[in-house]
Protein backbone atom coordinates (compact mmCIF):
# COMPACT_ATOMS: atom_id res chain seq x y z
CA UNK A 1 0.00 0.00 0.00
CA UNK A 2 1.28 4.01 -0.88
CA UNK A 3 2.26 5.58 1.78
CA UNK A 4 -0.16 8.47 2.62
CA UNK A 5 0.54 11.41 5.08
CA UNK A 6 -0.82 11.40 8.61
CA UNK A 7 -2.21 14.73 7.79
CA UNK A 8 -4.52 13.14 4.60
CA UNK A 9 -5.03 10.13 6.90
CA UNK A 10 -6.64 12.27 9.39
CA UNK A 11 -8.59 14.53 7.32
CA UNK A 12 -10.24 11.60 5.32
CA UNK A 13 -11.25 10.18 8.63
CA UNK A 14 -12.65 13.15 9.81
CA UNK A 15 -14.71 13.30 6.61
CA UNK A 16 -15.73 9.94 6.52
CA UNK A 17 -16.95 10.49 10.86
CA UNK A 18 -18.90 13.76 10.02
CA UNK A 19 -20.40 12.65 7.41
CA UNK A 20 -21.52 9.87 9.03
CA UNK A 21 -22.72 11.61 12.08
CA UNK A 22 -24.50 13.65 9.92
CA UNK A 23 -26.40 10.72 8.28
CA UNK A 24 -27.60 10.48 11.98
CA UNK A 25 -28.20 13.82 12.72
CA UNK A 26 -30.24 14.47 9.42
CA UNK A 27 -32.49 11.33 10.30
CA UNK A 28 -33.14 12.07 14.00
CA UNK A 29 -33.14 15.68 13.72
CA UNK A 30 -33.79 17.07 10.52
CA UNK A 31 -36.32 14.31 9.49
CA UNK A 32 -34.92 12.79 6.52
CA UNK A 33 -35.56 9.37 5.74
CA UNK A 34 -34.39 6.29 7.80
CA UNK A 35 -32.75 5.47 4.42
CA UNK A 36 -29.55 8.23 5.39
CA UNK A 37 -28.43 5.13 8.03
CA UNK A 38 -26.90 2.80 5.74
CA UNK A 39 -24.44 5.04 3.86
CA UNK A 40 -23.95 6.61 7.45
CA UNK A 41 -22.87 3.35 8.68
CA UNK A 42 -20.81 2.48 5.41
CA UNK A 43 -19.18 6.31 6.43
CA UNK A 44 -18.46 5.39 10.36
CA UNK A 45 -17.21 1.69 9.39
CA UNK A 46 -14.81 3.27 6.90
CA UNK A 47 -13.92 6.37 9.69
CA UNK A 48 -12.40 3.35 11.62
CA UNK A 49 -10.59 1.87 9.19
CA UNK A 50 -8.75 4.85 8.20
CA UNK A 51 -7.80 5.63 11.73
CA UNK A 52 -6.04 2.29 11.78
CA UNK A 53 -3.74 3.90 9.24
CA UNK A 54 -2.35 6.38 11.29
CA UNK A 55 1.17 6.22 12.35
CA UNK A 56 0.88 6.05 15.96
CA UNK A 57 2.24 2.96 17.94
CA UNK A 58 -0.93 2.99 20.26
CA UNK A 59 -4.30 3.51 19.02
CA UNK A 60 -5.09 6.36 21.91
CA UNK A 61 -2.53 8.44 21.30
CA UNK A 62 -3.69 8.06 17.43
CA UNK A 63 -6.82 8.64 19.03
CA UNK A 64 -6.04 12.16 20.74
CA UNK A 65 -4.20 13.36 17.96
CA UNK A 66 -7.18 13.08 15.63
CA UNK A 67 -9.26 14.94 17.63
CA UNK A 68 -7.40 18.23 16.56
CA UNK A 69 -7.67 17.22 13.16
CA UNK A 70 -11.67 16.33 13.82
CA UNK A 71 -12.35 19.73 15.49
CA UNK A 72 -10.96 21.89 12.32
CA UNK A 73 -12.56 19.48 10.42
CA UNK A 74 -15.80 20.38 11.98
CA UNK A 75 -15.38 23.82 11.80
CA UNK A 76 -15.11 23.44 8.19
CA UNK A 77 -18.26 21.67 7.87
CA UNK A 78 -20.43 23.94 9.82
CA UNK A 79 -19.01 26.71 7.85
CA UNK A 80 -19.60 25.00 4.23
CA UNK A 81 -22.22 22.57 5.16
CA UNK A 82 -24.50 24.08 7.31
CA UNK A 83 -23.74 27.70 6.03
CA UNK A 84 -22.41 28.86 9.87
CA UNK A 85 -19.13 30.36 9.98
CA UNK A 86 -17.12 30.24 12.50
CA UNK A 87 -16.99 32.59 15.60
CA UNK A 88 -13.09 33.84 16.70
CA UNK A 89 -13.93 31.37 19.92
CA UNK A 90 -14.53 28.40 17.36
CA UNK A 91 -11.42 29.47 15.01
CA UNK A 92 -9.07 29.93 18.48
CA UNK A 93 -10.40 26.58 20.09
CA UNK A 94 -9.74 25.18 16.81
CA UNK A 95 -6.06 26.72 16.79
CA UNK A 96 -5.41 25.56 20.66
CA UNK A 97 -7.14 21.69 19.61
CA UNK A 98 -4.93 21.70 16.52
CA UNK A 99 -1.55 22.18 18.47
CA UNK A 100 -2.38 19.91 20.79
CA UNK A 101 -2.94 17.25 18.36
CA UNK A 102 0.28 18.11 16.94
CA UNK A 103 2.37 18.07 20.14
CA UNK A 104 0.96 14.45 20.69
CA UNK A 105 1.93 13.19 17.33
CA UNK A 106 5.07 15.04 16.83
CA UNK A 107 6.55 14.94 20.21
CA UNK A 108 10.49 13.07 20.38
CA UNK A 109 10.00 10.10 22.41
CA UNK A 110 12.21 7.23 22.97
Amino acid sequence: MPQVSTLAIYALAALAEIVGCFAFWAWLRLGRSALWIAPGVLALVAFAWLLTLAPADQAGRAYAAYGGIYICASLVWLWLVEHRPPDQWDLAGGALALLGAGIILFAPRG
